[in-house]
């Protein structure tokens, strides 16, 4: 068709003439519209949507149906045409469409071409040993480690010199941290390809890591046996000090995580470190202090405890409480109660054989009442009560 003289009305009227020659106008008994989109005329976007999708060339989900319960025969005939050919021919268009797939980083869509073509077990080597290795290469990518391990194993097995399938497989065990096994691979390979750099560069990374493994773990060792041998020297520093331990089966919620330790743990020697509860029975309160020295004496302890704003002993209930109006009491083994001199360092209490006065869930637990107030309290004071109280 011959534009050339045309005026731009003109040329845009000879088009709308040519389209109207070629638009379909039904006749007599015929559709309103072609055949081929009358089919179409009631349904919905998503309807015809799902309708393409049932065609191989539209395909973006695999639908082996006709949309009707049917079979897509369509689909069907294609499928099978996969499988024309030799065994090897057959394989080997799956392994090509598998690198298709993997060339677009589609690995899972990899992986079942792979996967047909090793189904078909066809007895060409080569293309068995590739059809395992570029199936690992996908696993490795996916970081399905252990699968791509088995899948270059059965590489070697075909082929033993394979440098694919032991690179992958040092990366895969890498990975997985069996550093041991990557190196040993990486090794099987430099024995074969002993100037590939790839294999040089990983090995290196892998002992490098190992180095850093064996480290770990013979500092882990030395704090093990460090924390082992700190243990028992404090264990046996108790003992030197004639200590006894009374666990209660519901500590005091501060004591619940309690140590005892050394000032220096590697000397039995040194200072006995430990926390300390403050029991004001006549007032129903207490303190309570993360840490003293079994040196301290009760009159040190008071006088740390009553460095307080003037507003607290300006309480009615508090205005005995100085430390020359205090009393100090520390619970026996058997229940029963003893005086402790307010100048006495504690652990000369503590080593006593008789009565024996016990540190609590590991902590020192000292009774402080006013004078003015020690004796009817004392007068209340129950033995039994104490011990039942220890299983309560």
């Amino acid at each position: 068709m011959s534009t050339s003289g045309l005026t731009e009305d003109e040329l845009q009227d000879k088009l709308i003439s040519e389209w109207e020659k070629l638009r379909y106008t039904p006749k007599a008994g015929e559709p309103a519209l072609p055949p081929q989109l009358s089919d179409f005329a009631e349904k919905t976007t998503e309807d015809v949507m799902k309708e393409l999708n049932r065609l191989p060339f539209f395909m973006t989900e695999l639908d082996e149906t006709d949309g009707e319960g049917g079979e897509n025969t369509t689909l069907e005939a294609l499928k099978s045409l996969a499988y024309d050919g030799e065994p090897h021919e057959i394989a080997g268009n799956f392994k090509n469409q598998g690198n298709d797939a993997y060339k677009t980083k589609q690995y899972k869509v990899a992986i079942e071409f792979y996967t047909k073509g090793i189904e078909v077990d066809c007895d060409d080597k080569v293309i068995n040993a590739a059809l395992y290795s570029n199936r690992a290469a996908c696993n490795l990518e996916l970081k399905n480690y252990r699968q791509c391990i088995e899948d270059c194993k059965k590489v070697l097995a075909i082929d033993e010199k394979n440098v694919k399938a032991c690179f992958r497989t040092g990366k895969a065990f890498f990975a997985v941290n069996r550093s041991e096994e990557a190196s040993q691979i990486l090794q099987y390979g430099l024995s074969f390809d002993p100037e590939n750099k790839d294999f040089k560069g990983l090995l290196e990374t892998v002992i490098k890591k190992q180095k850093q493994i064996e480290e770990a773990k013979l500092k882990k060792e030395r704090e093990l046996e460090e924390k082992k041998m700190k243990q028992s020297i404090l264990e046996n520093s108790i003992k030197l000090r004639h200590f006894t331990i009374i666990k209660s089966s519901r500590p005091a919620e501060m004591l619940e995580d309690a140590k005892l330790r050394l000032e220096d743990p590697l000397d039995h020697e040194s200072q006995l470190i430990f926390p300390a509860m403050l029991i004001y029975p006549s007032i129903d309160e207490f303190d309570y202090i993360a840490e003293i020295s079994e040196l301290s004496t009760p009159i040190e302890i008071l006088e740390m405890i009553l460095d307080r704003p003037r507003e607290w002993f300006e309480d009615p209930k508090h205005k005995d409480f100085t430390v020359k109006k205090l009393e100090c009491y520390m619970e026996t083994q058997t229940g029963g109660l003893i005086k402790v001199g307010k100048k006495m360092a504690i652990n000369n209490v503590l080593m006593n054989d008789k009565p024996v006065a016990p540190l609590f869930d590991n902590g020192l637990r000292l009774f402080v009442v006013p004078k003015s107030e020690s004796a009817e309290w004392l007068s209340k004071w129950s033995k039994e009560a104490a011990l039942a109280k220890r299983k309560q």
